[in-house]
């Protein structure tokens, strides 16, 4: 099992809950810079977890395209399923920047100056 997921199943609930807003805010003094720190974080969650997602999809791949070789696997379709019921990326990106796990720094140095 990968690390990721581990992490997921040990943490967060798979639901969403109200935060506290000053919670955010006080990690960097700005809600919209920590709230577009988290959605950077979220999107490389969703990447890192849809290329797990397709690899393991990739083993039950049929390469034919014959109608009798399309059947439903049992396999794939529990795989699916344990994707589905994973807590929605966002929802782990605000946990791991409540719980300071995510690393961000602000570049002061204006680049157009």
């Amino acid at each position: 099992m990968s690390k990721l997921r581990r992490q997921i199943s040990a943490n967060t609930a798979n639901t969403a809950e109200t935060k506290d807003l000053n919670a955010i805010k006080g990690k960097t003094g700005n809600v919209y810079e920590s709230i577009a720190i988290i959605a950077k974080r979220a999107n490389q969650i969703n990447i890192s977890l849809k290329e797990e997602l397709h690899n393991k999809l990739e083993e039950f791949a049929s390469h034919t395209d014959s109608l009798e070789e399309i059947h439903e696997n049992k396999e794939q379709i529990e795989i699916s399923r344990a994707y589905e019921r994973m807590p929605n990326p966002s929802l782990l990106a605000t946990q791991e920047f409540l719980d300071d796990k995510i690393y961000y720094r602000k570049n002061e140095d204006d680049l157009f100056s």
